[in-house]
C-alpha cells in the first residue's frame, strides 16, 4: 500500500505486521513531511523496494513468516538499498534483538512503545547522514576516479562506474571478485606497510594495480585502480613537478600519509635524508608543509588516473 507519494518528498518505508502501529507511524511521518510506504510483512517490503527506493526504513524485529532480521538481510542484498538507513523497532526487554539488528545491517533501534519525539530526532539525523554519504558517492562517480571500497574480508562494497568498467574489461565475474580478488585485497588491507605497487591484477593481456588509499571506516577501506599501461604514479609526479627520482618516491609516500621514519625504512634512507628531500619538494611544489604537498600530489595523480 502506498500513501501520499509526492515528488521530491523523502520516503519512509514502515514494515510492521501490527496495523495499529503502522497507522500511528504513518500519521506521525506524514505530519513530518515524509511520504510513507507501508508493508505488513517482510516479503511485501522486498517487493516494494524493487521499484521504489526509500530514504529510510523502519523495520519491526518480530514478524511472522519472515522476521525483521531476515528481511533486513534481503533488503541489504539489493545494491540500491546498501546505504539506506534501517531502524529496528523492538520491545524494551528484547536486548538480543538490538545486537542482532546491528549484525544484519541495521543502523539504529527504537524501543516500543515508541516515543514519537525521539523517533523523529533519530530519523532526521540518519536521513541527513545518508544524504551526505550519497552526495559524496555521487561526487566520486562523476569525478571519473577509479575507486572502490572493500571491507576487511576483501569483499567489494561499492565502486565508481570507472572501476566497474575495469572489472568488466578484465572480465572478472561476480565469483572472481568474491574469491580470488577478495583474497588479494584482504592481504593488501592486512599488511602493515601498504606496498607502493599494490596488488597486481592481470588478465586478457591487461595489467592493473590495486592500491590502498585510506581507511574509510572501522571495517572499510578505500582503494584505487591504476592502469599499468600508462605512466606509474612516481613517473607522473616526476614529470608534473620536475622532481628527481628520489624526490618523486618521497612525495608519493608522503601522499599516502607515511611519516619520515616510515619512508626512511621503505626507501632505506635516514629520516634526516627524507627531510632534506622534502625541503626541495616543498620548493618545487610551492608549498610550505607536508599536508599541502600531499594534497597537491594527490590532485595531480587524480587528474592523470
Amino acid at each position: 500500500m502506498v500513501v501520499n507519494i509526492e515528488k521530491k518528498k523523502r520516503v519512509a518505508l514502515v514494515v510492521d505486521d501490527d496495523s495499529v502501529a503502522v497507522s500511528m507511524l504513518s500519521q506521525l511521518l506524514n505530519a513530518e513531511g515524509l511520504a510513507v510506504l507501508v508493508a505488513l510483512e517482510g516479503q511485501q517490503a522486498i517487493t516494494i523496494t524493487k521499484n521504489i527506493t526509500p530514504d529510510i526504513i523502519l523495520l519491526d524485529a518480530k514478524m511472522p513468516v519472515m522476521d525483521g532480521f531476515d528481511t533486513c538481510l534481503a533488503l541489504k542484498a539489493n545494491p540500491d538499498l546498501e546505504h539506506i538507513p534501517v531502524m529496528f523497532m523492538t520491545g524494551l526487554s528484547d536486548t538480543e534483538h538490538v545486537i542482532k539488528g546491528f549484525e544484519v545491517g541495521g543502523i539504529d533501534y527504537i524501543t516500543k512503545p515508541i516515543n514519537h519525539e525521539e523517533l523523529l530526532v533519530r530519523m532526521r539525523a540518519h536521513l541527513a547522514s545518508a544524504r551526505s554519504t550519497i552526495s559524496a558517492r555521487e561526487a566520486l562517480d562523476l569525478s571519473g576516479h577509479y575507486l572502490f571500497c572493500a571491507n576487511v574480508l576483501g569483499e567489494i562494497l561499492w565502486a565508481t562506474p570507472h572501476a566497474y568498467e575495469v572489472f568488466e574489461t578484465l572480465r572478472l565475474t561476480e565469483e572472481d571478485r568474491k574469491q580470488a580478488l577478495a583474497k588479494k585485497i584482504r592481504k593488501l588491507i592486512e599488511s602493515e606497510v601498504k606496498p607502493q605497487r599494490g596488488i597486481r591484477v592481470a588478465q586478457n593481456g591487461l595489467e592493473f594495480d590495486i592500491r590502498f588509499v585510506d581507511k574509510a571506516a572501522d571495517n572499510e577501506c578505500l582503494l584505487r585502480i591504476v592502469d599499468l599501461q600508462g605512466d606509474s604514479d612516481k613517473t607522473i609526479l616526476k614529470k608534473m613537478f620536475v622532481l628527481t627520482d628520489r624526490e618523486s618516491e618521497v612525495l608519493l609516500w608522503i601522499s599516502q600519509g607515511k611519516t619520515n621514519r616510515e619512508i626512511g625504512m621503505i626507501l632505506s634512507m635516514s629520516p634526516r635524508t627524507v627531510n632534506k628531500h622534502l625541503e626541495q619538494i616543498f620548493k618545487k611544489l610551492g608549498v610550505e608543509n607536508r599536508t599541502t604537498a600531499a594534497i597537491t600530489a594527490l590532485g595531480g595523480l587524480n587528474k592523470n588516473n
